[in-house]
């Protein structure tokens, strides 16, 4: 008898535990963490693929996550039989026993990006008031404005695009680094009027000290602004337009990945044998300033922010090259203010417990 007292309760002991352990709340963090970080490095793997295939000429594909499921349950069951006196009949039956479950089901819904959604979002310009925004937000202009604009008010950016190739124009440049100055500095302010035609978009540019006027003056004088005006009309277009607005021709996103493409490590025989296209040449004495750079490789890294394995071999980013990791963060926050007009939907996590 003792005997079995102890045997059931080494048996019933683990049901109990088991039937103590309260999922739900406690499963949120780990659940959450999980999903995140699987979700986010899912989406640096399909962007990374996606910039290199452009190189290839392969059409990208776009695969969103809509929403994420997860079901998690808990059940628990105790049996026991047992004769107490076995002197009363031939059946002499002692038993226990203890059954846990516990269980997770998830869901993962995918929807492909097309249609309006893909014209939208990667085939629409990005809107001039975005890039101005985010660079008064902190990001730094010279290179939102590098990654984002083809020109402003006539003078173009430089571009590596294996599709249009173009050569460096200083006066680009020297026109971000001064708004970046003027920005960090307080000196630009943007606004946003919404009118029934649509909205109306200013830029002004006032200084706090000398300094920040002498900065202000020199933009002025690249972009044939006013000198005496301080606000401008801020616009789309490729042409210049007159003293008192700033014309900022954006790219999409398509473009903005096409651009970063020419970073990609592509091997020469690919190119010689004409299954990979070339980046756009360099004028003579430029520097390559590409502003993501992808190696290529037979073997697997072994310290990758992100790689991909396609035709054959690796294509990767190093986990130490701040600049790339900054390109790819700078992705993923345009790829959801570029859907012009709609409000971005993120994932939908439910974690439902039983």
């Amino acid at each position: 008898m003792k005997a079995f007292v102890r045997i059931l309760s080494i048996c019933v002991a683990p049901a109990f535990l088991v039937g103590c352990q309260n999922i739900g709340y406690r499963d949120l963090p780990r659940d959450r963490y999980g999903y995140t970080q699987a979700i986010a490095e899912s989406w640096k793997e399909q962007m990374l693929l996606n910039i290199v295939k452009v190189r290839y000429l392969d059409p990208p594909v776009y695969l969103d996550i809509s929403s994420v499921i997860n079901s998690t349950s808990l059940e628990t069951e105790v049996s026991l039989t047992a004769t107490l006196f076995p002197h009363l009949g031939e059946n002499n039956s002692r038993g226990a026993g203890a059954i846990g479950r516990f269980g997770q089901t998830p869901t993962i819904s995918y929807e492909p990006l097309s249609g309006q959604r893909l014209v939208k979002s990667m085939h629409t310009p990005i809107p001039p008031e975005t890039v101005f925004a985010t660079i008064g937000g902190g990001g730094r202009a010279d290179f939102i404005l590098r990654a984002t604009v083809q020109a402003i008010n006539g003078i173009y950016n430089v571009s590596s695009s294996p599709s249009r190739g173009r050569r460096h124009d200083p006066r680009f440049l020297e026109a971000a680094e001064l708004i970046g100055r003027i920005s960090e500095g307080g000196g630009m302010s943007l606004r946003i009027e919404p009118r029934e035609s649509g909205i109306r978009s200013t830029l002004t540019l006032r200084a706090a000290d000398d300094e920040q006027a002498a900065d202000i003056a020199r933009l002025k004088a690249l972009l044939g602004l006013d000198a005496a005006r301080d606000t401008f009309a801020l616009g789309f277009g490729a042409a210049r337009g007159g003293n008192d607005e700033i014309v900022v021709l954006t790219r999409t996103m398509q473009g903005v990945i096409g651009d970063l493409s020419a970073g990609v490590e592509v091997p020469p025989e690919d190119i010689a044998q004409g299954r990979a296209t070339a980046r756009g040449k360099l004028a003579s004495g430029e520097a390559d300033d590409a502003l993501l750079r992808i190696r290529s490789g037979m073997e697997r890294p072994a310290d990758a922010y992100a790689a991909v394995f396609y035709r054959n071999r690796w294509f990767w980013i190093d986990d130490t090259d701040l600049d790339s990791k900054r390109s790819f963060r700078f992705l993923a926050m345009f790829s959801s203010l570029a859907e012009t007009g709609t409000t971005p939907a993120a994932p939908l996590l439910t974690i439902p417990a039983r």
